[in-house]
């Protein structure tokens, strides 16, 4: 992000200065754009979940693995969303990463509680808890992953991680 001018976001897309500068009016109005995208990624993910008549816990396989082949196949997204470090003081883009962090919380949570219902999610630990461990871990994963410049494959390990997720959520 810190590296993020228009001169080199031209020159990566192939687009010119002038040319972005007609579709978007600075670096934040572009990372908004970017977040926006993610964002409705995760709704229609969140509605596919809701509609999967599977257990909780292939529910949060498919989403989590959904997200890890998102990275996989986009790494720069990871730079954005995964940044609120750098955005404290654009309270717009903080805002958006809250919007999108409490999105895909409420999402998991709300696969943990009915698969608590259902009685096949263990229940000793309340869903915000459970969110926290799966949201937490595969966070530390992608972000291991970007900062090792994406060499090994995220979606591999993210399958051994997604396993070990299972193991403690099941009942």
């Amino acid at each position: 992000i810190q590296g993020l001018t228009i001169k080199n976001l031209s020159k990566a897309i192939g687009i010119s200065e002038p040319g972005i500068y007609r579709h978007f009016e600075s670096k934040t109005e572009i990372l908004i754009n970017i977040l926006n995208n993610f964002k409705e990624m995760a709704l229609g993910l969140s509605g596919i979940i809701e509609t999967y008549n599977v257990s909780a816990i292939e529910k949060m396989r498919f989403m989590f693995s959904k997200l890890f082949e998102m990275f996989s196949e986009n790494p720069s997204i990871v730079s954005v969303i995964f940044s609120e470090e750098i955005f404290k003081n654009e309270e717009v883009l903080k805002n958006k990463i809250a919007e999108i962090l409490n999105l895909n919380t409420q999402t998991i949570e709300k696969i943990i509680a009915k698969g608590q219902a259902e009685k096949n999610v263990r229940e000793d630990i309340d869903e915000e808890n459970l969110a926290l461990l799966a949201m937490g871990s595969i966070r530390l994963l992608v972000k291991k992953w970007d900062l090792n410049n994406h060499n090994f494959d995220l979606s591999a390990e993210g399958e051994k991680l997604i396993n070990v997720l299972s193991k403690v959520l099941e009942k």
